[in-house]
């Protein structure tokens, strides 16, 4: 089953599974830290990366606390990530993943609806 998401603030075409990591590469190279993909149903798909490591985010409503990637090995903190208003941030590398990987798990989510099941996280509900 193939979802229907658009990025936030680039219109309202919804982005192709198989596009949706040259899309957010090309957000990431033109300087964009932080890109949300909205569902019509409501759910939301976010990427924060510092260019290196990325947290990737799943929520069901805007008033979900979410669940994330995480990568249980990483050790250290990571900063560098910009949001979209400006404010800098630092996350725990065990709390985000090497981009490369953020762009394949979000690219199974937009083409199913879920995370790979190889795919550790943390639900923080």
């Amino acid at each position: 089953m193939t979802e229907s998401w658009v990025i936030e603030g680039d219109g309202r075409s919804p982005v192709p599974p198989e596009a949706a990591a040259q899309a957010l590469r090309a957000r990431v190279d033109a300087g964009h830290g932080e890109t949300w993909l909205t569902h019509e149903n409501g759910r939301s798909l976010g990427l924060v990366t510092n260019g290196e490591r990325a947290m990737v985010m799943l929520l069901t409503d805007e008033d979900d606390p979410c669940e994330h990637a995480v990568d249980p090995g990483a050790g250290g903190v990571g900063d560098g990530y910009v949001l979209a208003n400006g404010r800098h941030d630092r996350y725990p590398n065990g709390d985000t993943v090497p981009l490369v990987e953020a762009y394949r798990l979000m690219q199974h989510v937009l083409r199913t609806g879920d995370w790979p099941l190889d795919a550790p996280r943390a639900v923080d509900r």
